[in-house]
């Protein structure tokens, strides 16, 4: 039937794109179908392959279709639906799907999305550890995402005492794979809060549904489908001669993630020389970027001008609206 017919994740070992299968059955792993003639039905999108120019024009090795469905970081997506309306591409533009990952999007993100492409988004989860995206997937209700239960069994924790929660309780998401062989995992802490809820789908499938990931349980931020934990930018303030007074602040501008780090000078640093000051910024934006892989926009600031804390130290403000 067609509401029965499944995404999964596959990959084109010959071909400079991954992609994704449309009405397969069986899969010797989430990531991987049986169904290769199903393979030119979605391109997995990302700033290096272009994405444009595949989403207005097909793939230049081979004779694919214009795809259908797209699989991207949300970020990449709005940026693409910026880019498409600017340039005149919208009629030009076959999709009737997006399948957005890596990282949080709203639902009036979805909304706008969805209005300015046309499409139906649909969310995607995973984590590197079981298996990468296909974890879990949304169907056509786009009421939570399935969890594939013939491949992970999920349970939800309390994050402080480890003990096991009822479902429609929030907590800490921990999954079992029972199909890996090289690399299996036993309740595996995601660190990811959120709830699981079993009841019936309009889709008529009968896993278990998990809502949107609502915050973390350790202090790991996710910023433009980045992993970014605070120790990672102190140990780069420390190295370049700082103190550990410094505030993270994230937040979202034009569906993008940003990132801005306030460090707080040493008196030996302190000085009136904007020159001096911008010179400093720019050395240590280059080294966070080294050690995170993303841009951070860093801001030095006078002497103690970072508010103090009696309790734990405020080092993240994620200005976010999920």
């Amino acid at each position: 039937r067609e509401q029965d017919q499944l995404l999964t994740v596959v990959s084109v070992e010959n071909g400079p794109e991954s992609v994704l299968a449309r009405g397969a059955r069986k899969a010797e792993s989430p990531l991987r179908s049986v169904c290769q003639p199903y393979s030119r039905a979605c391109l997995l999108l990302t700033p290096a392959k272009g994405g444009l120019r595949f989403l207005a024009e097909g793939s230049p090795r081979e004779s694919y279709i214009l795809p259908e469905s797209s699989l991207s970081a949300f970020a990449y997506a709005a940026y693409l639906a910026e880019s498409i309306i600017e340039r005149g591409l919208r009629d030009k533009i076959k999709l009737k799907a997006g399948i957005f990952g890596a990282e949080a999007w709203s639902e009036q993100m979805r909304l706008d999305i969805q209005k300015s492409l046309d499409i139906k988004a649909y969310d995607i989860y995973g984590l590197t550890e079981l298996s990468g995206p296909g974890v879990a997937y949304e169907c056509s209700a786009q009421t939570g995402m399935h969890i594939n239960e013939d491949h992970f069994i999920a349970e939800i924790i309390d994050p402080d005492t480890g003990e096991v929660l009822p479902e429609g309780t929030q907590g800490e998401l921990v999954f079992t794979s029972i199909t890996k062989q090289a690399f299996p995992l036993l309740r595996y802490r995601t660190r990811d809060i959120c709830i699981l809820r079993r009841g019936a789908c309009p889709c008529g499938r009968t896993h278990i549904k998990m809502c949107k990931p609502m915050g973390r349980s350790d202090d790991m931020l996710i910023v433009k489908g980045v992993n970014v934990f605070p120790s990672q930018i102190e140990t780069v303030l420390l190295e370049q001669g700082y103190t550990s007074n410094y505030q993270i602040v994230v937040d979202r501008v034009n569906n993008s993630d940003t990132l801005d780090v306030l460090v707080e000078m040493t008196p030996d640093h302190f000085s009136d020389s904007l020159a001096e000051i911008t010179k400093r910024e720019k050395g240590l934006v280059a080294a966070l970027k080294a050690m995170l892989g993303i841009y951070a926009q860093v801001h030095l600031v006078s002497p103690k001008s970072i508010a103090r804390s009696e309790g734990k130290a405020i080092r993240v403000i994620d200005k976010r609206k999920i």
